[in-house]
């Protein structure tokens, strides 16, 4: 089954140095581009890093450091990759808890900003999981009926994964085709920012998920402990989790909007039926 799709959508895999999102960077990109009318337009970047590969990451990818020694570094491509994925909706395997999340460390480390707040995000493994609960190669056996061919490849993973999207849309006649249905199915739950340090409760305010505050407001903390803040900015958490703290600060302290005395008598009138 085809994708029901109303923008592009960009299907996408990271090979990196590590599984931390503040401080690993990327080694390899690989981007599949899907439109509406069913044209794709891919892209495969080596990046160098800039820092030591460990050995166990290459173990996983295959990707040395000799390897990306004379490759562009990921500031030097942020500006095309940033062109390629504007104004589209984002797709990957594991994408929500990894690959978007540093994706966006690396495009906001270049300079460039980065949000989701025009975008949504399908996560073909949380999918997979809630369905058949597999890994990628398993799922890419299960649903296509083929080998995943050069694993951990970041080409090969993600046209597995635009495949296995497809192959699912077909088997499961209860998930609707379209972005936003798909995104809300492979999203396990809602999250102010992508690492999770900060999520969204009942009433939609902002709460931590850590530390000492953990289940908390962000805005009832601030408010008792300004310094916090001021903590977390210089602590080794992720630039978006960074920003969007930051953003709430601002939205607390922007001044609010008061009611005129017309405005107030109106609201009396209404309050107590007057007329």
């Amino acid at each position: 089954m085809n994708l029901n799709l109303t923008k592009p959508i960009v299907f996408f895999d990271l090979e990196t140095t590590g599984v931390h999102i503040a401080t690993d960077r990327i080694v390899e990109i690989a981007v599949l581009k899907v439109f509406p009318n069913g044209n794709k337009e891919s892209k495969t970047w080596l990046v160098n890093p800039e820092m030591d590969i460990p050995q166990v990451s290459i173990d996983v990818h295959g990707i040395t450091n000799e390897k990306v020694m004379t490759e562009p570094t990921f500031k030097e491509l942020a500006k095309e990759v940033s062109e390629m994925i504007a104004g589209c909706d984002l797709a990957g395997f594991n994408s929500n808890r990894f690959d978007i999340p540093l994706l966006a460390e690396e495009l906001m480390r270049a300079g460039i900003d980065f949000d989701m707040k025009d975008r949504k995000a399908i996560d073909v493994q949380v999918i997979f999981h809630k369905k058949e609960q597999r890994t990628l190669g398993a799922g890419y056996q299960f649903y296509c009926g083929k080998e995943l061919e050069g694993a951990h490849g970041a080409a090969a993973d993600t046209n597995a994964t635009y495949e296995i999207l497809k192959a699912q849309l077909d088997k499961y006649s209860d998930i609707e085709n379209s972005v936003d249905a798909l995104s809300e199915f492979s999203t396990h739950g809602i999250r102010a920012d992508f690492a999770g340090f900060i999520l969204m409760n009942d009433e939609k305010q902002e709460i931590f998920s850590f530390g000492k505050h953990k289940g908390r407001t962000v805005e009832e903390v601030f408010k008792e402990n300004p310094g916090y803040h001021n903590w977390i900015q210089n602590a080794d958490f992720p630039l978006y989790t960074k920003k969007v703290l930051k953003e709430i600060k601002q939205r607390m302290s922007a001044p609010k909007e008061t009611m005129s005395d017309k405005d107030k008598l109106s609201a009396l009138q209404q309050k107590f039926n007057l007329r």
